[in-house]
């Protein structure tokens, strides 16, 4: 019973440590045993859409290198690489650029070890290295990619009061998963009342772990100089709403049912994340939509190109999937992008 599992060190646990367990435990977590990509999985990401999206990253992160004075080495970090095409895609469309296709370190951060095997296929012909700590990392500038990385990483739900907050945990009692909630402790306190963006909201989704990622992708930023690309499905203005959320065979699923065979994610509050780069001294571009991103970066030039070499059916596929991509109302609204540079 896989609830006994989840609560086998303690018998209630913070929405965040819950499904750290529930997503990530080397035992019984989601990523740690299936492949969720794609038709046969339980989702399907951008760059699986269609390549053109990943190539349009490639061109933003040549760009960027040259907003960062062109370095004779420049490290780039895919943060969360999943099935590893995106960075295969980025590799290849590299090679097309004569400057800078010998200029680049390409890492891939992951925890999950049965991702990293999907990984190193997909990625065999290229030099690419897996690494656990961002410590690891050269002592070059360096460029994030994170292509839905942020709505992986669990996040806390917190209510307010009559100015008070608690926290909500999960426990089991009597093999059944019920909720509580729990004043917060000094610490989270502390940090969430130094963000202006949420001092309003009764309800906050708030997420520690991911900041805790953002210090040392921000403090390797600060450090080395550096740039960092966040595509994700999110929002802009909250609704104090709770947008945890679970797929499977891409259908939604009853948050608290199969437990470690679906997805559990959550919006992110683009906001709330330009806010802590900011308070980095990172400098951050207004957030935009995913399809506000692809067109400014020459996906649609890029599409005319390729498709002049088409069939009618090969170029119907091709702007079927972009509309995909970059219509408002499929993942070209929900979907936000957030750029941060620092050269100086």
């Amino acid at each position: 019973m896989i609830e006994k599992k989840i609560f086998e060190k303690s018998k209630s646990l913070c929405v965040d440590k819950f499904f750290d367990v529930v997503m990530y435990d080397k035992k019984i977590g989601y990523y740690s045993k299936k492949n969720p990509f794609n038709f046969n999985g339980d989702y399907i990401t951008a760059p699986n859409i269609s390549p053109l999206f990943s190539e349009i990253v490639a061109i933003w992160v040549v760009l960027t290198w040259e907003k960062l004075n062109k370095p004779k080495k420049i490290n780039i970090v895919e943060l969360g690489p999943g099935n590893g095409k995106m960075t295969k895609i980025l590799c290849q469309t590299f090679q097309n650029f004569p400057n800078f296709k010998n200029k680049y370190n390409m890492y891939l951060y992951e925890k999950s070890n049965f991702l990293k095997g999907i990984q190193k296929k997909e990625t065999s012909k290229f030099k690419v290295k897996w690494v656990n700590s961002l410590n690891e990392i050269s002592k070059f500038p360096v460029i994030f990619v994170g292509n839905e990385f942020m709505d992986a990483i669990p996040i806390k739900q917190i209510i307010k009061k009559k100015g008070i907050f608690y926290e909500k945990y999960f426990v089991l009692k009597k093999d059944k998963i019920g909720e509580e909630y729990r004043k917060i402790n000094k610490t989270t306190l502390k940090l969430l009342k130094t963000f202006k963006s949420i001092k309003n909201n009764k309800f906050i989704e708030f997420p520690l772990m991911a900041f805790e990622e953002l210090k040392k992708i921000t403090d390797l930023i600060c450090k080395q100089k550096g740039a960092i690309l966040l595509i994700d499905y999110g929002y802009i203005k909250s609704n104090n709403e709770n947008t945890l959320q679970s797929v499977r065979k891409h259908k939604f699923n009853s948050l608290l049912k199969n437990l470690g065979e679906s997805d559990v994610t959550s919006l992110v509050n683009f906001k709330l994340i330009k806010e802590y780069i900011e308070q980095k001294k990172i400098k951050v571009d207004k957030i935009i939509t995913q399809s506000q991103f692809l067109k400014k970066n020459g996906i649609m030039e890029r599409a005319e190109i390729i498709s002049k070499k088409m069939n009618f059916l090969e170029k119907s596929d091709l702007y079927y999937r972009i509309k995909r991509l970059t219509n408002q109302r499929q993942m070209g609204e929900l979907f936000k992008v957030l750029e941060a540079l620092k050269k100086v």
